[in-house]
């Protein structure tokens, strides 16, 4: 029996990868849709031609510790970006802005679901998945765009804020009955448990700032990495145990490091290690994915697509004039919400392993990938001519 050269075959993907991200870039997308369609390309349902398998990496095993170490420092990441601070002082604003856009996107995506012939639960998956935009999609496209140091920066990042809450909260109940579905009594028991879990963490969160601060003063960056690190996985691993996502958990513990003054340095030292492996997790989405059934949920795709993103387009709008934005400003909050990206991949990663139906094991991971690919080409496009948007806008829904 031959072992396999994992060392080879880590080489092999990274370099994959940097080409597939350098193309992405050279053509103005975004790099998340670029990591997994190279590892579609390359996984264990990587296309043949001519009897020529292009399957360079069997199976994801090997780096799943990485991938799911992607998945917590993405979402540790959206929690850091969280300021309690100003969603208290522009509460107003905010909830005014994130009802308008929640209270459209989020039914129409059950709705979607509930149109497929999906049952309720899995409905609400698909409500969460369609509805969240991309942080990191999004982020990144307000520093190229020259957008973050405008007013609707602001607002955009603020209602992401509002949705990654809600879908947090609502992914930690629908992730608790499928982890506990057992009977009414074990349902009870484990939202219970999850709940009480969620709440401690939280008033952590929010009153352990200071405490926080204190305990991570490191002079020495390595040990800083390694504690904040090590703090994150450990909070999320036992957070798992109380059943409770691990990425919902690592949100969580961001928001926590958010409140403290040693966010900046995070920010520094661990951006580089984040992006690595959020690179393995998008690469790994890939690998689990066929495109067989991509293919095969197309229409639906196509159908979300274009219905949802109608929807956030108008509500992304109205909620940026309800904040007081400008058309022109407003049009841009409108167009900068389309992109759907890792929040929405985490829960599709989190189907593969946990479904309890073939729809949420196969259908509706592989609907979330093409979706996600999707959204995340048009929504880069719509923010490049975000003036388009206006021009709808402005012939159609101002008065």
């Amino acid at each position: 029996m031959v072992t396999p050269n994992l060392v080879l075959t880590a080489g092999l993907f990274l370099t994959v990868l940097t080409v597939g991200g350098l193309i992405a870039l050279h053509v103005g997308q975004s790099v998340i849709p670029a990591y997994i369609i190279v590892g579609i390309l390359i996984g264990p349902f990587a296309p043949s031609i001519g009897g020529l398998s292009f399957t360079l990496v069997e199976s994801p095993a090997f780096i799943r510790l990485l991938a799911d170490l992607g998945v917590v420092l993405l979402l540790f990441f959206v929690g850091l970006e969280l300021s309690l601070t100003s969603l208290i002082q522009k509460r107003t604003q905010f909830a005014r802005a994130g009802a308008i856009d929640v209270g459209v996107s989020f039914p129409l995506g059950i709705l979607v679901g509930l149109l497929f012939g999906f049952t309720l639960l899995e409905s609400l998956f698909v409500g969460l998945i369609v509805f969240n935009s991309s942080t990191v999609i999004i982020a990144k496209s307000l520093i190229d765009l020259e957008w973050i140091v405008n007013p609707e920066s602001e607002a955009i990042l603020g209602v992401i804020v509002i949705e990654d809450i809600l879908t947090a909260a609502v992914f930690a109940v629908l992730s608790a009955v499928i982890l506990g579905a057992a009977d009414v009594v074990s349902l009870g028991r484990t939202l219970g448990q999850a709940a009480v879990a969620l709440l401690v963490l939280g008033l952590v969160a929010y009153y352990g700032g200071e405490w926080i601060d204190r305990a991570f003063t490191i002079q020495s960056n390595e040990l800083f990495v390694l504690g904040v690190l090590g703090a994150t996985a450990l909070v999320a691993g036992v957070g798992l145990v109380a059943g409770i996502s691990d990425a919902i958990v690592a949100f969580v513990v961001g928001a926590a490091f958010g409140q403290t003054s040693h966010v900046l340095r995070i920010e520094k030292l661990l951006v580089p290690t984040r992006d690595l492996f959020a690179a393995v997790f998008f690469f790994v989405i890939g690998l689990q994915t066929d495109p067989r059934v991509v293919v095969s949920v197309a229409g639906f795709v196509l159908v979300a697509a274009v219905v949802t993103l109608s929807g956030q387009l108008v509500s992304g709008f109205f909620a940026g004039r309800s904040y007081g934005l400008s058309v022109e400003q407003a049009s841009r909050m409108a167009s900068a919400l389309a992109p759907r990206g890792e929040f929405s991949l985490v829960i599709a990663a989190f189907l593969v392993t946990a479904g309890t139906t073939e729809a949420l094991r196969e259908t509706i991971p592989a609907f979330t990938v093409g979706y996600v690919l999707l959204t995340g080409v048009i929504g880069t496009m719509l923010m490049r001519n975000a003036h388009l948007v206006e021009r709808v806008a402005d012939r159609y829904l101002v008065k």
